[in-house]
């Protein structure tokens, strides 16, 4: 497995890669990686030639400098996981290297996402989708893979990124990956590295709790009585601070209306617990 710090040096190994006809899968990620990371090598392994991997953690999506300064870092675990699961190369670049002119965001053009961006997580962190959408379209530029993979549990992030790549004609195929679970539900995240052991021990109940949203839809519940009980229940449970929770169209992200029936349509979730955010979201089709 190749490392390259810069962009250079990636370009150099991409054109090689054109100029054989080998086709490129691309992973990007902020490091910290799990078993839902590896999810994705393995299935750009399957589907192309080569796979690319990024790691970088990206200051201009961050609104919470706290959170950007105890995002987890973990370079040699990184590397072994994707050694064990196939990854030809890493990208690690600094944040010079990314923003050779400074990570002043203002002074980065931005992007308007329409209403999907403001919605949700746009709500709760302002000027996050923005840095998203700025370092995403950075990196596909430097890679040029065929298709990138992103999990389905950043279901908004996922959402915005398609848009960003169709608007833009950045001729990549977006693949949405399903998200990946720890055997008591909670889902794989780089953040639940920050969880103390009895926070870890709680934090299943998000998932408990919109499994059961998702089985009372299933027997006909309105949208509007399954929330109510799912609200109630957080309100219940004095560990968690509810940010917010919805069922949505995920065409658009708007909440689905009572008489309303949407062909795909989730239910969506932040909170805090202790100084940790976690979200999630479960698909319904």
């Amino acid at each position: 497995m190749d490392v390259f710090n810069t962009v250079s040096t990636l370009k150099k190994f991409v054109n090689n890669c054109k100029f054989s006809k080998k086709t490129i899968g691309f992973v990007p990620t902020m490091g910290a990686l799990h078993d839902g990371h590896l999810n994705l090598v393995r299935q750009s392994n399957k589907e192309n030639d080569i796979t690319i991997c990024s790691i970088f953690v990206n200051p201009t999506q961050f609104n919470n400098a706290i959170d950007l300064k105890h995002y987890p870092v973990k370079h040699e675990e990184d590397f072994e996981l994707l050694r064990s699961a196939g990854c030809h190369v890493v990208f690690l670049p600094s944040v010079e290297e990314m923003y050779p002119k400074g990570v002043k965001q203002n002074d980065i053009c931005g992007f308007n996402f329409g209403e999907i961006e403001n919605q949700l997580e746009g709500a709760f962190r302002p000027g996050h989708f923005n840095g998203v959408g700025i370092v995403v379209s950075k990196l596909f530029h430097m890679v040029n893979p065929m298709k990138a993979y992103f999990g389905l549990k950043d279901l908004q992030q996922f959402l915005i990124i398609r848009k960003m790549t169709l608007d833009l004609s950045f001729g990549i195929d977006i693949i949405g990956v399903p998200t990946v679970r720890e055997k008591d539900g909670l889902a794989m995240s780089s953040r639940n590295l920050r969880l103390t052991q009895e926070e870890r021990n709680i934090a299943p109940f998000i998932y408990r709790t919109i499994s059961e949203m998702k089985e009372q839809i299933s027997v006909f519940k309105t949208p509007k009585e399954v929330l109510e009980w799912g609200i109630s229940n957080f309100h219940k449970n004095p560990s968690f601070h509810l940010e917010y929770l919805d069922i949505v169209n995920t065409s658009d992200l708007k909440p689905v209306e009572e008489n309303s029936t949407p062909t795909s349509y989730a239910i969506v979730i932040a909170a805090h617990l202790g100084k940790v955010r976690l979200i999630d979201n479960l698909l319904i089709e």
